[in-house]
């Protein structure tokens, strides 16, 4: 548990350390695409972990802990990038707290309404953070309790 939380402080740290002031490019939509596969492939790894280890429920929960904050990290930086490049693009404009507190909204499905997507490419990429946060709810859940399930009856 501690390396979870020590994982979720360095995420954090480098969230509110990274130069996300820098207009949109090409590069951007790259490491937005980088960023949603290298969760996808820690996912499949954590899986395979679960299933080696002596501690299924453990390594599941560690899982569970660090790859949410990611995601949500990972969505509220583009949301910043964006907010900074075509201020437009939400109905105010978003520093890193206030982008952070975005993404958790929608992916909560709280949606308060205080901040919402204006533009096309707003939504679209609000979109993807919706559909990508009830696959990560409904499928990575059902992978890490299908492995966490399959490495205890294997022990029991």
């Amino acid at each position: 548990m501690a390396r979870s939380a020590l994982t979720t402080v360095l995420l954090f740290v480098v969230y509110y350390r990274a130069p996300l002031d820098r207009g949109i490019n090409p590069g951007t939509l790259v490491w937005f695409v980088v960023g949603l596969a290298a969760l996808a492939i820690a996912v499949v790894g954590q899986t395979r972990a679960i299933l080696r280890s002596d501690v299924p429920r453990l390594r599941a929960a560690e899982t569970a802990m660090i790859g949410l904050p990611a995601l949500l990290l990972l969505y509220a930086s583009v949301y910043t990038v964006m907010s900074t490049a075509a201020p437009a693009s939400f109905t105010q404009p978003m520093g890193r707290t206030d982008a952070l507190y975005f993404a958790v909204t929608v992916f909560a499905t709280v949606g308060f309404g205080d901040i919402t997507p204006v533009t096309q490419v707003a939504r679209v990429v609000v979109t993807t953070q919706m559909v990508t946060g009830l696959l990560a709810v409904g499928v990575v859940a059902k992978l890490l309790l299908g492995a966490v399930q399959r490495a205890t009856t294997k022990d029991g």
